[in-house]
């Protein structure tokens, strides 16, 4: 078995690893071989038995933990085996605490043994209290739009509308002791950025990823962000068609409004506030980016969101409002909802893309638009058609005769053109003749 979250090869054993030791502590536990190179070849160990005496009183005495360390003889040499477990509390060499992450240890500094040490303590970053500040020094317009919002969605008691703007933030468990949290002032604080570095939404709407055509900063209080961004999302950065049944104005956006939705509430509930780096929203002619300094629960992957999960929101204070006033789901759907919403609109489903710089939601159009469609040097038949068979599902080279009223040639050239860029494929049903139909 290779080098992993979880095991470690040494070929000898040097006083050092003990701070490998109280990686796997703070971390989920693991193993340290002795006697063994990068390869996993067993290389032998000198002094196994000295080893053995060794190694338990050092890791006691220095780390103050308990080890397992045992000698394990083969044909080709023996080797030990040191069986680490994942302790509840901190665990720290000489002061310093390290962390075991993926196949590395990490010594933790500032931000990252901040939250390290909150949530040994079974805390989180957003549940932290703050002194010299109360709920007066919050914003009663916020509390009255979370009233409204809350009862609307029937997930809180209409009593609240009664409630003074205290007992809802005690109701909300936004409060410890005497002191508010820190998710509190992001919530309903009229400046959170006095308390919280860069806790705002960048938008820019980019021609290329070097050209930046404009931008804009949305600030305020979570509540106030999402209204906002969502706001100009939709009036300056996505673009609608205008269309009309009978009388009726419809108007259809490039992108699901629920979709994008909950990808800026994932966003706003899941992100690191203790980075300092804003939450970024990048549009382009034919996507739009969503990007935040998130983290994925340990162990969790992209393919766990793509199917029904627990949820595990990186704020827990923060979701448990959003998910009162009825903002999102709290059973972990969101993602399951983005993509069914982009299936049902029409466009390709999201991407979604995590590594240790942050979370990335990825939308894109419907390929199948004119704008793109005349890039590929269709001509005006061939996108008129690709639109006629959004809405009917099929089409025959009859049919595409007498819509545009042209000669079988003609109609064969273009479809067979069509079904050459991959956009159409011909199908055929007994009786029934031959057809063509969008190449999905």
């Amino acid at each position: 078995m290779p080098e992993n979250q979880n095991i470690e090869w040494k070929e000898s054993w040097r006083d050092e690893y003990l701070k490998w030791i109280c990686g796997f502590a703070n971390a989920d536990g693991g193993k340290i071989v002795i006697g063994k190179d990068d390869n996993g070849n067993i290389v032998g160990v000198k002094n196994p038995k000295k080893l053995l005496e060794d190694i338990p009183n050092k890791v006691r005495d220095i780390l103050g933990i308990l080890v397992d360390v045992n000698l394990h003889e083969t044909p080709d040499g023996n080797y030990i085996e040191i069986n680490v477990e994942a302790y509840p509390y901190p665990v720290n060499y000489k002061g310093q605490y390290h962390y075991r992450s993926g196949s590395t240890k990490q010594e933790l500094k500032g931000a990252a043994l901040d939250k390290f040490m909150l949530q040994k303590k079974g805390k989180r970053w957003d549940g932290v209290p703050v002194p010299n500040i109360s709920t007066q020094d919050l914003k009663s317009e916020t509390f009255d739009f979370f009233r409204k919002k809350a009862v609307k969605a029937q997930r809180i008691d209409e009593d609240v509308l009664s409630d003074t703007n205290d007992h809802l933030i005690e109701n909300l468990q936004l409060k410890e002791n005497d002191y508010i949290k820190r998710a509190a002032i992001l919530l309903f604080h009229s400046n959170p950025e006095k308390f919280v570095t860069g806790a705002y939404i960048k938008i820019g709407y980019f021609l290329s990823d070097e050209n930046l055509k404009f931008q804009d900063e949305v600030h305020g209080n979570i509540f106030e962000q999402v209204e906002k961004t969502m706001d100009l999302l939709f009036s300056k950065y996505i673009n609608s068609s205008i269309s009309y049944e009978g009388l009726n104005r419809v108007e259809k956006y490039e992108y699901p409004k629920d979709a994008v939705r909950e990808a800026l509430l994932n966003s706003v509930s899941h992100k690191d506030y203790s980075e300092g780096v804003p939450i970024q929203i990048s549009v382009y002619q034919d996507k739009i980016i969503f990007w935040n300094e998130g983290k994925l629960p340990d162990n969790w992957t992209i393919e766990k969101l793509l199917t029904k999960h627990p949820s595990k929101p990186f704020n827990p204070d923060i979701a448990n409002a959003l998910f009162r006033s009825g903002y999102i789901e709290s059973w972990g759907r969101g993602t399951i909802k983005m993509i069914n919403e982009c299936v049902n609109f029409g466009i390709p489903k999201p991407i979604y893309f995590y590594d240790m710089s942050g979370f990335w939601v990825e939308f894109r159009k419907e390929n199948l638009n004119p704008e793109y469609l005349k890039t590929l040097g269709l001509n005006e038949r061939q996108i008129n058609a690709i639109e006629h068979l959004k809405n009917k599902g099929k089409i025959t080279n009859s049919d595409y005769q007498t819509i545009f009223k042209v000669s079988r040639n003609t109609a064969s050239r273009d479809l067979t053109d069509l079904v050459d860029k991959g956009l159409l494929k011909a199908s055929s049903i007994k009786g029934a003749g031959s057809f063509y139909e969008l190449h999905h």
